[in-house]
């Protein structure tokens, strides 16, 4: 690496054996080409080159990936990195999960080869898609304005809604809460009123499998608990300002309200404790009334429990209003995430990389990422990829199918939402176009990358704020601290800790960044 002193060796491979030419119109190659890869991400550290994914990209492109992934003892994305960087050479391709940061850090200091022309010229189903989808190509680039990754672009736009316990309303006698006060009266009457019929006062109102899932809340005050799909994440207001939501006046307003139902025994007692296994828990147990979760996991209950509890009945409903009025969801698909893969600049073949980078966004490539192998897991039905039948009934989840065969990985590649919708239910798919016609949603913050002052300014301060923030946060709604008597101590205290300058390097970064 020319600023980090790495050497300038590629490095060595195994085959998996031998290569055998290809033939086709996606031939990248007249002869099989090897390149190697860093591949490191959550659910797999490595590239498993036997992937039936793999084996059809090979024969379509001509391109072998041959796995020199760094880290395969840990699980820490970081510290792979780290390794892969601290071993002196880098791999042909680099990817795997939260690549972002890493590229965008050492790619203006030449570790990686910038993209902005080489797409230009030679991957021209990358550059539609840029063209069709202003502001992503910026949300990715580095400092200097290029960028250095092919990021995993998520499809569809609705991910999690507000649910309900429709069977629990109507043994009440009561419609599903339109705005703020009503949802309020609901769960109290979920508190009072025993729907579960068990004659105990056992219901959880408001439960989360996230605990972050409580401060959401915040939006019924018109607060924001986040910008994006990230929890805790900084957002643009409304003059276009860089600012982040936990030391905004409506936030207080959401948190004091937010303590009191709590107070109330409107939210879980547990809701910092309970952890991921609160919905299976209180929903298989007939204990729980009303969420924010995902459209297709969470309509999955109704299925699941129809044997067990009684008329159950989960289903999503509109956002209540806030006190203003605004029904908003807070939480979309973010378009783009920080997942992907680049190329190295020891790489000796970046036309070809680059080649096979956009060969995952032709309509085959993007099929096979998406869906895999036709006629082992999907099959073409009146021009629709149609999974088969054992993948839609198998009781393994359609996504861990995709991944044990290659497809749904986060490399480089764009997600095609018909995957999804074929295993959402049909109250989940009713929920997702009750959303969709009341235009819901509301714009992400799609981060900003950083110059290295910026960098050294983000990284003093921001760390212990945030930990502040939410220290702060939960002692509020358990009832160890007052928001309404804190808040001007707690806004000086992020003042003296640093957070005007942490807002003046993302707004500098930001207006760089988008223009602004």
């Amino acid at each position: 690496m020319r600023k980090l002193t790495l050497a300038a060796a590629i490095l060595s491979t195994t085959a998996l054996g031998a290569p055998v030419a290809a033939e086709g119109p996606m031939l990248i190659s007249d002869q099989p080409l090897d390149l190697t890869i860093h591949f490191h991400w959550a659910r797999q550290q490595g590239y498993d080159e036997s992937f039936a994914v793999e084996q059809a990209a090979r024969e379509m492109t001509n391109i072998y990936l041959r796995d020199a992934t760094a880290g395969k003892n840990t699980t820490d994305l970081a510290e792979a990195q780290n390794l892969l960087l601290a071993q002196g050479d880098l791999p042909d391709i680099v990817g795997g999960g939260r690549i972002k940061d890493f590229v965008n850090q050492y790619g203006p200091e030449g570790a990686f080869v910038p993209l902005n022309d080489l797409v230009r010229e030679h991957a021209p189903h990358i550059q539609a898609f840029w063209d069709s989808h202003p502001g992503l190509m910026e949300a990715i680039s580095s400092y200097d304005g290029n960028y250095y990754y092919i990021p995993y672009l998520p499809d569809g736009k609705f991910g999690r809604a507000w649910y309900i316990r429709q069977d629990w309303l109507d043994k009440l006698g009561l419609e599903q809460p339109q705005n703020v006060e009503e949802y309020h009266a609901v769960l109290t009457a979920f508190r009072d009123q025993d729907p579960n019929g068990n004659g105990l006062k056992d219901e959880i109102p408001f439960f989360a499998r996230q605990w972050e899932e409580v401060i959401r809340l915040v939006t019924l005050w018109d607060g924001r608990s986040s910008g994006s799909d990230t929890y805790h994440d900084f957002y643009v207001n409304d003059d276009g300002q860089v600012v982040h939501p936990y030391a905004q006046e409506n936030y207080r307003i959401g948190i004091s309200n937010i303590a009191q139902w709590y107070a109330e025994g409107l939210i879980d007692p547990e809701i910092f404790t309970r952890g991921s296994s609160a919905r299976d828990y209180l929903l298989s147990e007939n204990l729980g009334g009303a969420t924010h979760d995902w459209f297709a996991s969470t309509s999955g209950y109704n299925a699941a429990l129809a044997g067990t509890v009684e008329g159950f009945n989960f289903i999503p409903f509109l956002p209540p209003a806030s006190v203003s009025g605004v029904r908003m969801e807070e939480h979309r698909r973010i378009p783009i995430k920080p997942d992907g893969w680049a190329i190295s600049y020891q790489n000796d073949h970046v036309v070809e990389t680059i080649k096979y980078f956009d060969f995952w966004f032709t309509e085959e490539g993007r099929l096979l990422s998406n869906f895999g192998v036709e006629g082992q897991t999907w099959d073409m039905v009146d021009g629709e990829p149609i999974y088969k039948p054992e993948v839609l009934n198998s009781d393994q989840a359609v996504n861990s199918q995709m991944y044990a065969v290659g497809a749904q990985l986060p490399r480089g590649y764009w997600q095609d939402y018909r995957y999804e919708w074929q295993w959402t239910s049909e109250a989940a798919r009713e929920g997702i176009e009750l959303y969709d016609a009341n235009d819901l949603l509301i714009p992400d913050f799609l981060g900003v990358s950083f110059n290295q002052d910026e960098q050294t300014v983000y990284d003093k301060y921001w760390p212990s704020i945030q930990t502040y923030m939410l220290e702060r946060q939960q002692a509020w709604i358990l009832g160890t601290g007052n928001v309404d008597a804190d808040w001007a101590d707690y806004l000086a205290t992020l003042d003296s800790m640093g957070y005007s300058q942490v807002i003046e390097v993302m707004n500098s970064a930001y207006a760089r960044q988008y223009g602004g």
